[in-house]
C-alpha cells in the first residue's frame, strides 16, 4: 500500500493524535514536519490553516483529524475504533469532542505559561527553521505570540486559571479511575475516545515538562495509558472485547456527566454567540466568568455533527441512546442551543480538503495570520501545535 503523507510536527496536538491511529491500524504513512513555508501550501491545497493535513497517494488531501479518522475507519475497517453498538458509538464520540476540544485550552496555558521558552525553542527551530532571522528573534516571537493568542486571548486569566488547570486534574483522575479497570477507555483494545483523550494526553500533557510531571506524580496509570496507546497494534491486540453491548463503563460517568453539565452548555453558549454575529462572548462555567472568548464557528460544527450522528441513528437505537445520555444529564443539553447552521461543511463534504464557507470573524483572522497559523479558539480546525 503507498503510504499517506502526514504534514505536521512532533509537538503537535492533532499530529500526535493522528499518529496515534495511524500507528495502531498500521496503515503506512509518513510524516513531513512542515516549515512555514509548507504551512502556507497546506492553506492553498485545503483551504484551512491546520496540522495535520494528509495527501491521499491520488493527489486528493484531508483535513481535520476526527472525520479523517472516521473516512479511513471506511477503508481498514477491521478492528473498528468506532464501536458498532450505537450507545458506545454515540458515548465515545461525546468523549472525543469534549477531549479534543475542552482540553484544548488547558494544554495550550500549561504549554506557554509554563514551558514556553523551551517550546518556543523547539518551534523556532522546527516550524520557522526556512525563516530568515536570528534563532531567538524567532523564539520571542513564537513564544509572545502563542502566549498572547492562546493564553489571554482564548479566555485563561488570573480569574479562572484554577478552573483552566483543574480541567487537566480532574480529567487525570477520571482517566486514572477508568484505567485501573481496563487497558483501554472501552476494554482491550483502543476506541475513538482513547484517540481523542490521546491528542493532548501525549504531544502536550505527556510530555511539555510541568503538565508530564504532575501526571507522572498524580496520575502513572495514565502515564502509562499513553505510552500504551502509541505502542498499540491492531495485529497484537486484535478483536479485543470491549464493555458488554449496550452499556459504557460506570467510570464514565464522571466524564460524561461533565459533558453535559459543562462541555455542552459550553457549546451552546459559542452556537448563540455565532448565531448573533458576535466575534466573542462570555460564559459562565462551574462559577467561574469566563470573559471574551473567541466564538468558534467550527465549534458548531462538531455540535451539529454529534446531533447528526444522534440524528442518523434508528428509532430503538436512538431510545437507548437518549436513556444511557438523560442518565448522565447529557441528553436535553444537547440539544438546547435550538437549530444550528454553522456553514463550515455544508456540502457533507469532510476530510476531503474543500473551499471551507468562513465565517467573517475566521476569515479576518486567516487573512491576518495567513502567513503562518490561525485563531484561538479553533481547535482542530485553526491553529498551531
Amino acid at each position: 500500500m503507498d503510504a499517506l503523507v502526514v504534514y505536521g510536527l512532533d509537538p503537535s496536538y492533532y499530529t500526535g493524535k493522528l499518529e496515534g491511529y495511524l500507528r495502531y491500524k498500521e496503515i503506512p504513512y509518513r510524516r513531513v514536519d512542515v516549515t512555514s513555508a509548507a504551512f502556507r501550501n497546506v492553506f492553498r491545497q485545503t483551504g484551512l490553516l491546520k496540522m495535520p493535513a494528509v495527501e491521499l497517494p491520488d493527489g486528493r488531501w484531508l483535513t481535520d483529524t476526527t472525520p479523517i479518522i472516521e473516512w479511513l475507519e471506511t477503508q481498514h475497517p477491521e478492528p473498528a475504533v468506532i464501536p458498532s453498538d450505537p450507545v458506545q458509538a454515540i458515548a465515545s464520540r461525546l468523549v472525543e469532542d469534549y477531549a479534543d476540544e475542552w482540553l484544548w485550552r488547558p494544554a495550550m496555558h500549561y504549554r506557554w505559561t509554563y514551558d514556553g521558552e523551551l517550546m518556543s525553542g523547539r518551534l523556532a527551530e522546527e516550524l520557522l527553521r526556512d525563516v530568515w532571522a536570528p534563532l531567538w528573534l524567532r523564539r520571542r516571537f513564537i513564544r509572545r505570540r502563542q502566549y498572547r493568542y492562546f493564553v489571554p486571548g482564548d479566555g485563561v486569566t488570573p480569574e479562572t486559571r484554577a478552573h483552566v488547570e483543574r480541567i487537566y486534574t480532574d480529567n487525570l483522575a477520571r482517566l486514572e479511575a477508568i484505567l485501573a479497570e481496563r487497558p483501554f477507555l472501552l476494554g482491550e483494545r483502543p476506541t475513538l475516545a482513547d484517540f481523542g483523550f490521546f491528542a493532548s494526553m501525549f504531544r502536550h500533557f505527556g510530555i511539555d515538562p510541568t503538565p508530564a510531571r504532575i501526571m507522572r506524580d498524580t496520575a502513572p496509570g495514565v502515564y502509562a495509558w499513553v505510552a500504551r496507546v502509541w505502542n498499540a497494534r491492531a495485529s497484537r491486540l486484535g478483536a479485543g472485547a470491549l464493555a458488554p453491548a449496550g452499556t459504557v463503563p460506570e467510570s464514565w460517568a464522571p466524564i460524561l456527566a461533565d459533558i453535559g453539565s459543562v462541555y455542552l452548555p459550553y457549546l451552546n453558549a459559542n452556537a448563540a454567540a455565532y448565531a448573533r454575529g458576535a466575534d466573542r462572548f462570555d460564559t459562565v462555567v462551574q462559577g467561574v466568568t469566563y470573559r471574551q472568548l473567541p466564538t468558534s464557528q467550527y465549534r458548531v460544527w462538531c455540535l451539529e455533527e454529534l446531533r447528526r450522528h444522534v440524528a442518523a441513528l434508528p428509532d430503538d437505537a436512538r431510545a437507548r441512546v437518549q436513556a444511557e445520555l438523560e442518565r448522565h444529564g447529557a441528553w436535553a443539553p444537547l440539544w438546547a442551543a435550538g437549530a444550528l447552521r454553522s456553514s463550515w461543511d455544508p456540502d457533507g463534504l469532510a476530510p476531503f480538503a474543500r473551499p471551507p464557507r468562513l465565517d467573517r470573524a475566521t476569515r479576518r483572522q486567516v487573512a491576518r495570520f495567513g502567513t503562518m497559523w490561525g485563531r484561538p479558539g479553533s481547535g482542530s480546525a485553526l491553529g498551531p501545535p
